[in-house]
């Protein structure tokens, strides 16, 4: 299989069509190897347009709905990212293309210890792995500019919005059942509000299901 020739088509068919114009997003997803952060039985499924499922339970974005999300959030090259539930850590070497600094942040520590070995083998230098709870976020290096989840919350916990610094942006696709939308949260000043970015509905991220309701 050519998987360069996969790479760029994938590019043109699912991602230009998809009202994705940033120049900075097209180049990192024509560069980036996406079959690196795969499972070698699942290589071949590296340019599908689907979520790529990486370990039971566990899969990336599709190209389309993550290009769209990073475009939202308009990363600034000198702005230092938090990517939530980031799985291999495809969405945080594209992050790495357009910000200063990422932490890919994943609660499973073998699946952050694949990020890590995935992001080292296609070069990215300014991308580091943790592993913690989802909802907790990742204190330790708070504010971020950038938040992005890799999947989908039933709800927004309250310490990612804490983290973000003024002028931050936090892309998450919130799920009610089986529909979802992109939301792209901003902070000014103190005050937090969102706009709808596009329809899109993935696997829910680990830790980010509600809780079931009491009921008498």
């Amino acid at each position: 299989m050519d998987l360069a020739r996969a790479r760029d088509f994938m590019v043109e068919s699912q991602v230009r069509t998809s009202d994705v114009t940033d120049m900075r997003v097209l180049e990192a997803m024509r560069t980036l190897p996406r079959e690196r952060f795969a499972p070698a039985q699942k290589r071949a499924l590296a340019y599908a347009d689907l979520e790529l499922e990486v370990a039971p339970g566990r899969t990336l974005l599709r190209p389309r709905d993550l290009a769209k999300l990073i475009q939202g959030l308009a990363p600034k090259p000198n702005e230092r990212a938090l990517e939530i539930a980031g799985a291999t850590g495809y969405g945080a070497a594209l992050l790495a293309h357009c910000c200063r600094e990422v932490v890919s942040l994943d609660p499973d520590p073998n699946i952050s210890f694949a990020a890590r070995a995935a992001l080292e083998s296609v070069g990215v230098a300014n991308a580091k792995t943790v592993s913690t709870p989802t909802v907790d976020g990742w204190r330790d290096e708070a504010p971020y500019e950038v938040i992005l989840l890799n999947g989908a919350a039933e709800f927004v916990p309250e310490s990612w919005l804490a983290q973000l610094a003024d002028g931050g942006r936090l892309g998450v696709i919130v799920r009610q059942g089986q529909a979802g939308a992109a939301r792209i949260y901003a902070k000014s000043g103190g005050a937090i509000a969102y706009r709808v970015a596009f329809d899109a509905a993935p696997p829910l991220a680990p830790g980010l299901e509600k809780p079931p309701a009491f009921a008498f």
